[in-house]
């Protein structure tokens, strides 16, 4: 039995393939999402043995998306899509598969095949390409917003997740704080924190070997004790 998660901003495109899937008795559409923030939170939740995952969505792109997930929660990738181009790029970029809009029986039993077959590269392999982040999706208050990187802060994690601290605005990311650190010029000064060097202001020195740094807008942020060298070193301080 493989498990599958449909990723779509089109209601009609989602029901569609979950018809075409639900004709095969030995595959199972575990969960449904109409966007990329849905679908990150989808994928470590739910943890599908494959995303059909459409390429064009609105504020965070499929291609994007994919650089979001932690390797560990990475599943097999069948890009979506109506279009030739985007269709290429994605098989050249290491998907399992891509299927055309509008889908053919045929074409998705092909695709199915090969996922059972257990010959399918590696969908990890998209992770090697190093994509760089620009924003991070968040949410809060009943809403769904991206921060780019150059307004974010710092961030950190706490009993609720991981939050996203920016200059006007904060929110509660899907991301984990390895795939931040990983995907983006964010420092490590904390085991819990990741702080944006553009916005440091000052640097307070602390008596047990610790420090605390203070951002433009005055915020507090931890430095412990075995992050803080990597914090000079990035800082260029002796």
């Amino acid at each position: 039995m493989l498990t599958a998660l449909i990723i779509d901003d089109e209601a009609p495109a989602r029901e569609e393939l979950r018809s075409l899937l639900e004709a095969f008795p030995d595959i199972e559409v575990v969960g449904e999402c109409a966007n990329a923030i849905e679908g990150i939170s989808a994928i470590h939740r739910l943890r599908p043995d494959v995303v059909f995952l459409d390429i064009q969505m609105p504020r965070v792109s499929g291609l994007e998306m994919v650089g979001m997930i932690e390797a560990s929660a990475l599943p097999q990738i069948v890009f979506v899509t109506a279009y030739d181009e985007h269709a290429l790029r994605a098989f050249e970029e290491h998907a399992t598969d891509y299927l055309l809009k509008p889908i053919e029986p045929e074409r998705l039993a092909r695709t199915l095949d090969w996922l059972r077959s257990g010959s399918r590269q590696t969908s990890a392999a998209l992770l090697a390409q190093g994509q760089t982040l620009r924003q991070i999706p968040c949410s809060g208050r009943n809403r769904i917003f991206l921060i780019g990187l150059d307004e974010v802060e710092y961030i950190y994690t706490d009993v609720s997740g991981v939050q996203v601290v920016g200059l006007n605005k904060q929110g509660m990311t899907e991301l984990t704080l390895k795939v931040l650190q990983e995907r983006t010029p964010l420092i490590r000064c904390h085991r819990q924190y990741l702080v944006n060097v553009d916005h440091i202001a000052e640097i307070h020195l602390l008596e047990n070997g610790a420090a605390e740094i203070i951002t433009h807008n005055g915020k507090k942020v931890p430095v412990s004790r075995r992050h803080f060298r990597h914090l000079k070193d990035s800082l260029g301080m002796p």
